[in-house]
C-alpha cells in the first residue's frame, strides 16, 4: 500500500514517514511549507499516483501563535486586522480542499490529517477555528478519514515561549496541558494511516498534566538567556483564549508513554557560546 504524507517541511512529516516505513508500507512524502500552491496539478497528481492514503500535515496554523500572519508576521492595526485573517483563512482552507480534491480524483481511500485538542471547544478563534473549519472539509469531503488531535507537543515549548514574550518576560494564560512527544504523535498517526479509517476523531496526549506556565519554566530552564515565565489571565493562546481545561484531551484518549523528563533527557545539551 502507498501512503504518501504532505508535511511542512518539519520533523513530523520525516518521522511519519519513517513510521509507516517500518510497518511495511511504500511512503512518499511531499514538502509543502506554504500549502499546495507552489505546486502544479501535475506535481500533485504525480505524488498521489497509485496513492491509498494521504496524511495532511501540511495544513497547519503558523507554529504557536496560532494566527495568520502578514509578510511583516504582524497585523495591521484597526479593523483591517480581521479582513487579513479572514483572506489568510479562505487561502489556507483553499488549499486543504485542493489537496481533498486532488486525492478524490487519484482515488485515495483514506484521509488522515493532525488536528489540535481544544478544536472542538475553541471554535471561534485563532488557530482553533481555523483547525476546526479545516476537519469540517475533511467530514464533508466524501473521503473515508481519520483525525487525530493532539496535544502541545514538548518541542513546540520554547517557540511557545517566545511568541509570548514581552519586554524579556514570558506571559502566558492560566491553562492546564497534558504535552505529548512529537515522535508519540508520529507513531500513532502512522498505525492510524495504515489502519481503517475511523470516520472521526481520536486524541493523543501525554502521560502528565502541567500548567502552561510550569511546561514552559521546564523547556526554558537551560536557556542560557533565561526569561522568567508568568501567568496573565488576558494572554492569548494560539490567537484565542481558552478556558483552563480546553486543552486537557478526553477520557477516550491514547496516552503515549513518553514522559516529559525522559524526553528532556535526551535532548542534546544546548550551546554555550563562550
Amino acid at each position: 500500500m502507498k501512503v504518501v504524507v504532505f508535511d511542512d517541511g518539519g520533523l513530523m512529516g520525516v518521522e511519519t514517514a519513517l513510521w509507516v516505513r517500518d510497518h511495511g508500507h511504500e511512503v512518499g512524502l511531499v514538502s509543502a511549507p506554504t500549502g499546495l500552491d507552489p505546486l502544479t496539478p501535475e506535481q500533485v497528481a504525480d505524488a498521489l499516483r497509485d496513492c491509498a492514503v494521504v496524511i495532511d500535515l501540511a495544513h497547519q496554523p503558523p507554529p504557536a501563535t496560532g494566527t495568520f500572519p502578514t509578510a511583516t508576521g504582524t497585523f495591521p492595526t484597526g479593523s483591517g486586522r480581521a479582513g487579513v485573517e479572514a483572506a489568510r483563512l479562505d487561502a489556507w482552507l483553499a488549499s486543504t480542499g485542493r489537496l481533498l480534491r486532488a486525492a478524490t480524483d487519484a482515488g485515495v481511500r483514506h484521509h488522515v490529517c493532525l488536528s489540535a485538542v481544544g478544536a472542538d471547544r475553541v471554535r471561534g478563534e485563532g488557530a482553533f477555528r481555523a483547525l476546526r473549519a479545516r476537519e469540517a472539509m475533511i467530514e464533508r469531503s466524501g473521503t473515508p478519514y481519520s483525525i487525530l488531535r493532539s496535544t502541545q507537543f514538548f518541542e513546540a515549548a520554547e517557540a511557545i515561549a517566545d511568541t509570548a514574550t514581552m519586554d524579556g518576560v514570558v506571559q502566558v494564560p492560566p491553562l492546564r496541558v497534558q504535552p505529548v512527544s512529537l515522535t508519540d504523535v508520529a507513531m500513532y498517526l502512522a498505525h492510524i494511516a495504515v489502519s481503517r479509517p475511523l470516520g472521526g476523531v481520536r486524541e493523543i496526549a501525554g502521560p502528565e498534566q502541567f500548567g502552561l506556565d510550569r511546561f514552559v519554566r521546564i523547556a526554558l530552564a537551560t536557556d542560557a538567556a533565561y526569561r522568567p515565565v508568568r501567568t496573565h489571565a488576558h494572554s492569548p493562546f494560539f490567537g484565542a483564549r481558552p478556558h483552563p481545561a480546553d486543552l486537557l484531551p478526553g477520557a477516550g484518549a491514547f496516552v503515549a508513554q513518553t514522559s516529559y523528563r525522559e524526553w528532556l533527557a535526551g535532548r542534546p545539551a544546548p550551546e554555550v557560546s563562550s
